[in-house]
């Protein structure tokens, strides 16, 4: 199921890239979030029974900043598979657990030890390694696509810390209603016409979205998260050979060695954390 889940997740961003390519990210974004709000509140209707449940929470500051992070991750990231690629916005994203490892100590209070810190160190080196700095001149949008890993990390660190007070339910009806609400202004303001067959790739794009979601939450019930989050990997995979087949990108020599080192320490990394577990 998490490898089915990370496939979905893939196309959801070759469909993301190729919509983003001929519009304004934010309106292809905000579109994608009308009907994830829809779906987070049909769910919460199922879950807990009614709206007023799912959106109880003592923490609404903390619940609400979550939304916004993930809403401007997606947008910086879309923007970054339009100028980076797939190939190698996955490659530099694939870091974000590594960045999670890093940051538990300060965010949670959580203890790092040395072989975890290793491989962080090691893991970065596969990041340099991808944007080369000093032997070419390398796109600013590496940055970006790095940022979107960083706000990633600090997203679900967050969705950790709100658990401790909040149910999973709550947490994602704010994630969906809070990234709608405040996606909506900025996507009317920047809506372009979009032509009958990119309709087709806006509904693939919001279904994709919203059983992808359902996939991941299906998987957490049967199973722990230390358990699959090793298969999340493989939506790098995936999204690889997307960019490669249908838009044509290229695989350079150290965008495969680094992401391999991303990859491999994020592995040892999830693998120490669950020991320590």
């Amino acid at each position: 199921m998490m490898i089915l889940t990370t496939f979905v997740f893939a196309v959801q961003d070759g469909i993301s890239r190729h919509l983003a390519g001929e519009y304004n990210v934010l309106m292809i974004v905000t579109i994608r979030y009308w009907f994830f709000a829809a779906f987070v509140i049909a769910l919460a209707k199922q879950q807990v029974g009614s709206i007023r449940k799912a959106a109880a929470t003592k923490q609404p500051v903390l619940q609400a900043f979550r939304g916004v992070l993930l809403v401007t991750e997606i947008c910086v990231l879309v923007a970054a598979f339009v100028r980076l690629g797939l190939v190698e916005s996955h490659a530099i994203f694939a870091c974000y657990p590594l960045l999670i490892a890093a940051l538990s100590g300060p965010v949670l209070g959580e203890t790092v030890g040395w072989r975890r810190w290793g491989a962080i160190g090691v893991g970065f080196v596969g990041v340099l390694i991808i944007l080369k700095p000093g032997f070419t001149v390398f796109s600013p949008w590496a940055f970006v696509a790095l940022s979107s890993a960083f706000m990633f990390a600090l997203y679900g660190l967050l969705t950790r810390y709100a658990a401790r007070k909040d149910t999973a339910a709550t947490s994602f009806f704010w994630t969906g209603t809070v990234g709608a609400v405040v996606m909506t202004p900025l996507g009317i303001w920047n809506w372009e016409p979009m032509v009958g067959g990119d309709w087709y790739w806006m509904g693939a794009l919001c279904l994709t979205g919203a059983f992808a979601h359902w996939l991941l939450i299906k998987t957490y019930e049967v199973a722990e998260a230390s358990a699959v989050q090793p298969f999340a990997y493989l939506q790098l995979v995936f999204a690889s050979t997307i960019g490669l087949l249908v838009f044509k990108e290229t695989l350079a020599p150290n965008v495969v060695l680094g992401a391999t080192l991303v990859v491999a320490a994020g592995l040892f990394t999830l693998w120490r954390a669950r020991r320590a577990a």
